[in-house]
């Protein structure tokens, strides 16, 4: 079998791209290794672009450096594949309104032009989506605790109201591209899916301040540069290890069912910022030091995945705990320290 994953030296297309070789598939990973968010992090350099690209060189993966936005070239990659999984994406909110031409672009074109070159070639595509086509009306539903947002009922399923409050050109992008994933489920035949994720972390993260927030937090903690939160750190996920969100893309594939899921660790992994920061000083020995900045707009307070369906329908299970997936991750930083620019932090 043979898969192609756009995005494939990003975050979580380099644990695809793992997950599936480790199977015993073909792959392609298919990545513009643009630098545009890596850039924003304050540590990106060219040894950060490269290092996801050299780890999956050498597990025998096939690398294409190319752009979701060509369209001849996505079809003709894609040739001969058996599956795509689309993970290529502009992800940040901040990024979508300074740039959102970009914004469209990747997140509604480069997904139309993957859809039809699953089309083309008769197999199926999962589109990797985001729970913020829900928008922020969650905000509206919200008690507080000592440390985190609260919400009753804890969990949201996929019936919950989309693209409610206020919207971001990323909420616009996102939503856009999953109305063409059911177009193109319903009308041309190219069964298909969205994964709704949140809160995705684990080694080989490049977090920064515009997404990532758990490896950022993380980063920045191993070398001791102080937090930033933006709000009042109570904000809320339920986290998911990398592991667990690539392992959903393998699962969709051996039980197909087209539609939309939600992907994310459920309730029993929820967590907010603050509480995050603590668990990670307790990891290290040491209590990170934090700046207190005002909130981001269009940002989501709370997010708790119903992952019901996905269970149901092909078998999704996460598998890692916060505690487990960030003890990985920080291990992660500390064997690669060599990797991050933090000259002059």
């Amino acid at each position: 079998m043979k898969v192609l994953v756009t995005g494939g030296c990003g975050f979580l297309g380099s644990h695809t791209c793992e997950l599936f070789r480790e199977e015993g598939w073909e792959v392609i990973s298919y990545d513009n290794m643009t630098k545009y968010e890596l850039g924003r992090t304050g540590y990106g350099t060219e040894k950060t672009r490269d290092f996801n690209w050299d780890y999956l060189k050498n597990l025998g993966v096939e690398m294409v450096k190319e752009d979701i936005c060509n369209e001849q070239a996505m079809k003709d990659y894609s040739s001969g594949c058996d599956y795509i999984v689309h993970t290529a994406a502009q992800p940040a909110m901040t990024i979508s309104w300074e740039d959102p031409r970009l914004d469209f672009n990747t997140n509604v074109l480069g997904t139309f032009n993957v859809l039809d070159a699953g089309r083309k070639h008769g197999i199926p595509v999962v589109n990797t989506s985001s729970i913020h086509v829900y928008g922020n009306s969650i905000n509206d539903t919200l008690t507080e605790s000592e440390t985190s947002y609260v919400r009753n009922p804890v969990d949201i399923d996929e019936n919950q109201p989309v693209m409610i409050g206020e919207i971001s050109p990323l909420h616009a992008s996102k939503m856009s591209a999953e109305h063409y994933v059911r177009t193109y489920t319903d009308m041309l035949k190219t069964p298909s899916a969205s994964f709704r994720f949140t809160g995705i972390y684990g080694p080989r993260q490049f977090g920064g301040e515009d997404h990532g927030w758990v490896a950022n937090f993380a980063i920045r903690a191993v070398f001791g540069i102080p937090l930033k939160i933006f709000g009042t750190g109570k904000q809320a996920r339920d986290i998911i290890y990398a592991y667990d969100g690539a392992k959903a893309y393998l699962d969709y594939f051996n039980s197909q069912s087209p539609g939309v899921y939600n992907i994310g660790g459920g309730p029993e992994n929820k967590i907010s910022l603050l509480e995050c920061i603590n668990m990670i000083g307790d990891i290290l020995g040491k209590k990170p030091e934090i700046e207190f900045h005002p909130d981001r707009p269009g940002d989501m307070r709370y997010f708790v995945c119903d992952i019901t369906e996905a269970n149901k329908r092909f078998g999704f299970k996460p598998s890692h705990s916060p505690r487990k997936g960030v003890e990985k991750l920080i291990k992660w930083i500390d064997e690669n320290k060599d990797v991050f620019d933090m000259t002059g932090k």
